[in-house]
């Protein structure tokens, strides 16, 4: 029996109503108030997520705009100080934790926790969690692709008290400070997150005020039962039954080539939904691995997804069941394994795997694999001015989502990571940094062909100026386990960077590095993928294609070559195009009779053929399944059988 069958709900139902969206009020002005007066432009940039907790830790409430990557977390880490302070917190305190091993999800994202006392009894936590810049560790903006434990990473902040009864413990934040490149961003960034606490504490004193503590604290309970009640109602409408699937991190290296599988298993009993994810691979020898509460969040907003208009609290947590299997794997990394990869590794692979499980469930909504998170951090010294300080270039694109049921995916969107997620302003970029952006636009052919086809992603290019002792790292993954189509969709195009030095040729750098050296003068240039096509793409209709033509989405070429469709170019200034249809029946049924073939060709030859000049990346990706390392141009043998099998389950059988 759930925990909420039968209970008695004491409040009225016009008093609920009103307190359930007062509670999401309130976290939303904890955001609006951060957003307002953080020091960091990543902060600015909505990387940044608020809840209130109530006596035991569990979630009231999150807010409307939280970014996905922190949901399912923000419990975790109140319990974590609740814990650690248990009989120790009083009126005026604040604490800080940051412990990925805690719960938490990176290093990066720190976490500020304020108690609300009534008189001198406390009766929730309001927190606010932020991305800080830097936090250490062995590069700017502390993501070393290659660290292995966690000492490479920067700071672990375990919880910690940073006000005592009101008093603010100024040599401990001297501390945590003194550890981070920006030290001023960290404490203004500390600074905003703890008023957008305070912000939470005055607006709950006042419903207190105006309803009396306990309405309020039955108002705690019951939003979570209503929320819990809600989604059991919904899981017990569907099937019963049980879904496998899994995704891929590019590789281990400290095991070489090979992709990675993330294994998701989902059962659905009843008014419980299920997930088995012990069949993935040991934690990788990079920091492409996931804790325990950062794998739960992926899980929690893979699910969430396809329950656009359940509101949000650890009453929806009740409804599910996880078991990550045993230890010390990429998706139940311990201490001191790197974790702060996750968010480019694990995280969306299992996010996108619930995707296509639900889409099993819920045909309707159901939707194709999308782009992966990336992170291109440039960081130095900013010889733009005399005290050459440190700068941290940190972007992030937005990118292609997957093509669904009916539907073309979005172009251009923030990851499914943190939808939230703000463009960053060039403008302000190139004010506080020596990276200068020479091109932002969209990147034609980058949605997967489908029936629906895949949003299209970004291509962004830049240079840097005056700067010395930089370093360059890029956070991705997906430059070979790439963004897959289903239901006969085809994937996208590989991630990575490509690199030009100074008076030198281009040089592709992969998915996943670090600590590259650059200097004034070199260029640089990525692609965000877009996402998976959703249904065949030769049933595409031919007008759609069209469309996409004159629209840049997709090239005259490759409608021809992916879709089937030959398109003519009538005035190119006006975006004119004409179809010949009887063209397109003949090149349709050609590529009908010998696409299954190509997936079975040699890998090897059809890679002389790709160095030779006679296919390009796309091709190999889509109709031959071979993947290479990009730069080198040699083939990944174990790679690609796994691809081709991953082509051969999503594509083949919907042909």
């Amino acid at each position: 029996m759930s925990r909420s069958e039968g209970r008695a709900y004491t409040l009225d139902p016009v008093t609920f109503e009103v307190l359930k969206n007062a509670y999401v009020n309130t976290v939303d002005q904890m955001a609006e108030q951060i957003l307002r007066t953080c020091h960091s432009f990543v902060i600015y940039a909505r990387d940044f997520s608020s809840a209130l907790c109530d006596l035991q830790g569990d979630t009231i409430m999150q807010g409307t705009q939280d970014i996905a990557v922190h949901v399912g977390t923000l419990h975790y880490t109140a319990k974590a100080v609740l814990d650690a302070f248990e009989g120790d917190i009083n009126p005026g305190d604040v604490f800080a934790i940051n412990d990925p091993y805690l719960g938490g999800t990176h290093f990066n994202d720190v976490r500020i926790i304020r108690p609300i006392f009534v008189g001198d009894e406390v009766i929730a936590y309001a927190q606010s969690n932020g991305h800080w810049a830097d936090v250490g560790g062995s590069v700017p903006g502390s993501f070393d692709v290659n660290a292995k434990e966690h000492f490479a990473e920067g700071l672990r902040i375990p919880p910690v008290r940073l006000w005592d009864g009101g008093k603010y413990l100024d040599d401990v934040v001297r501390m945590i400070s003194s550890n981070s490149r920006a030290p001023s961003d960290i404490e203004g960034d500390l600074h905003a997150q703890a008023e957008a606490t305070r912000i939470a504490e005055q607006e709950i004193l006042r419903l207190v005020e105006k309803y009396g503590k306990d309405t309020i604290t039955t108002g705690f309970t019951e939003v979570q039962d209503y929320v819990e009640r809600l989604t059991r109602q919904r899981i017990a409408e569907l099937p019963d039954g049980t879904w496998e699937t899994e995704d891929y991190i590019d590789y281990d290296p400290a095991i070489g080539e090979g992709l990675v599988p993330i294994r998701v298993k989902m059962t659905i009993e009843g008014d419980q939904v299920m997930y088995d994810l012990s069949g993935s691979h040991p934690a990788v020898g990079t920091f492409l691995n996931a804790g325990f509460g950062s794998a739960f969040s992926g899980i929690v907003a893979g699910t969430k997804t396809f329950f656009p208009d359940v509101p949000l609290n650890s009453g929806f947590y009740r409804a599910i069941k996880v078991d990550l299997g045993p230890e010390g794997t990429v998706v139940n990394a311990t201490w001191p394994t790197a974790v702060t990869g996750f968010c480019s590794g694990p995280y969306e692979k299992i996010m996108n795997s619930i995707f296509e499980l639900w889409s099993n469930v819920m045909p309707e909504r159901a939707i194709a694999c999308s782009f992966n998170l990336e992170y291109l951090l440039v960081g130095g010294r900013d010889t733009r001015r005399p005290e050459s300080p440190y700068f941290m270039w940190y972007d992030w694109m937005v990118g292609g989502w997957g093509g669904r049921n009916g539907r073309d995916g979005s172009n251009a969107t923030a990851p499914i990571f943190g939808v939230g997620l703000a463009v960053q302003p060039l403008e302000g970029q190139e004010r506080l940094s020596p990276v200068i952006t020479t091109e932002h636009t969209i990147r034609a052919d980058s949605g997967g062909p489908g029936e629906f086809r895949g949003g299209c992603g970004v291509e962004k290019g830049a240079i840097l100026t005056e700067a010395e002792q930089t370093v360059m790292s890029y956070c991705c993954d997906r430059a070979r386990s790439i963004a897959w189509g289903i239901e006969g969709g085809l994937p996208s195009l590989p991630h990575g960077v490509w690199l030009t030095r100074k008076d030198g040729d281009p040089d592709f750098l992969g998915a996943v590095f670090s600590n590259v050296d650059v200097a004034e003068g070199d260029r640089f240039t990525r692609p965000s993928a877009g996402g998976g096509g959703f249904g065949d793409p030769l049933d595409r209709d031919p007008n759609s294609v069209l469309e996409d033509v004159a629209d840049e989405y997709v090239s005259i070429e490759r409608a021809l070559i992916d879709y089937g469709v030959v398109v003519e170019l009538v005035d190119g200034d006006l975006a004119e195009y004409t179809l010949d249809l009887d063209g397109t029946e003949r090149e349709r049924a050609r590529i009908r009779a010998a696409r299954v073939g190509w997936l079975e060709e040699d890998a090897e030859s059809v890679a002389e053929r790709y160095r030779a000049g006679t296919l390009d990346v796309l091709d190999l990706v889509r109709h031959y399944g071979v993947i290479l390392d990009w730069g080198s141009g040699d083939l990944l043998p174990k790679t690609t059988k796994t691809f081709r099998e991953m082509l051969v389950r999503r594509a083949v059988p919907h042909w």
